[in-house]
């Protein structure tokens, strides 16, 4: 008597065993996905550094690549959105706001006269960023009536390894945008600004500014979000982000936004993604539990399901989680 498999004809079988190695092929790039993804490999714990962290464990901490094994590809979607954006509005309104080749802002207008101004200050662990690949965000803002600015300033590698250099110029951009705000139809006494990752430290320390020092007054920032940032430096300073990163004394404590609270006088947003790894996440909401404690108006914007790279796009999307948020915080309403 034939056996069952007896009328399976060659073509079945094919299909059958293609299927197969197409079911093992995602099996195992799911596993190899997880992997990266923070699942642990067995390892003898070193001594701690920081919290429960021993070196690596702190290291990878601050090491994006390590829980967002997506990167590469959410990088090059912001570079192409950026550039879709850009054949809808049109080029930005290209300015200098100070000496030196790098200081350069990009405006993208919207048509609403005497309109609020949103400062987006991008991220790359401070050592790599371009204005005009942060536009990805632009058309929410300028269809609601706001415009959309995204400064360039030196890198950190580029700065010998100071920071200082890099604060120094986004708060002089900041400057630049208050003093000239009506040269571009803007209204300089409605400045938020907002930054992703090294961007929204460098946010943090705009708003503990000296603004008396730069001519512009204390309440220049009427409202701030602030997305996957570093609010003390203190953890950063002993992971491996120290070996570009030439950090002192000095340079910990004046950009720790966290330790001068009582400068900060707007409303903060703090956001994090659940799937960011433990130190941005610690990070966050430690920075805006030290808000509350302070008495600053702040609010805690968790992204379930979201990485360090997939936090950002929530912005650009009106009903995103970022989105939402700073039209809110904005009084402007999606179009």
């Amino acid at each position: 008597m034939p056996s069952p498999n007896h009328h399976c004809t060659p073509e079945i079988s094919r299909r059958a065993l293609v299927a197969g190695a197409a079911a093992g092929a995602m099996c195992t790039a799911a596993s190899a996905a997880f992997a990266q993804q923070g699942a642990p490999t067995p390892r003898a714990k070193g001594p701690q550094v920081w919290l429960d962290m021993d070196q690596k464990e702190l290291d990878d901490a601050y090491d994006q690549a390590v829980y967002a094994p997506n990167a590469a590809q959410l990088h090059k979607r912001r570079e192409a959105n950026s550039e879709g954006v850009r054949s809808r509005l049109g080029p930005p309104l290209r300015v200098a706001y100070g000496a030196s080749p790098i200081e350069m802002l990009d405006i993208y207008q919207t048509k609403r006269p005497n309109a609020p101004i949103m400062v987006f200050i991008h991220g790359g662990a401070w050592r790599a960023g371009l204005a005009k690949d942060f536009a990805d965000s632009a058309e929410l803002f300028v269809h609601a009536g706001a415009h959309f600015v995204v400064p360039d300033f030196i890198n950190v590698i580029e700065a010998g390894g100071s920071l200082m250099p890099m604060a120094e110029q986004v708060r002089r951009a900041v400057a630049w945008v208050h003093n000239n705000a009506t040269s571009f139809g803007g209204d300089p006494n409605r400045i938020h600004v907002a930054g992703r990752s090294s961007g929204a430290h460098l946010a943090g320390v705009v708003l503990i500014t000296d603004w008396k020092a730069l001519g512009v007054p204390d309440d220049v920032v009427k409202g701030a979000l602030l997305s996957s940032g570093m609010y003390d430096l203190k953890p950063v300073r002993l992971s491996k982000r120290s070996s570009y990163v030439k950090f002192t004394d000095e340079i910990e404590h004046a950009l720790s936004t966290q330790r001068h609270l009582r400068r900060i006088n707007c409303p903060v947003i703090v956001a994090h993604g659940t799937y960011e790894t433990p130190e941005f996440q610690r990070q966050s909401r430690d920075f805006a539990a030290a808000l509350k404690a302070a008495g600053k108006p702040v609010q805690l914007l968790v992204g379930v399901g979201y990485n360090h790279f997939e936090m950002p796009e929530t912005l650009g999307n009106p009903y995103g989680l970022l989105g939402r948020a700073a039209l809110q915080q904005m009084r402007l309403t999606p179009v």
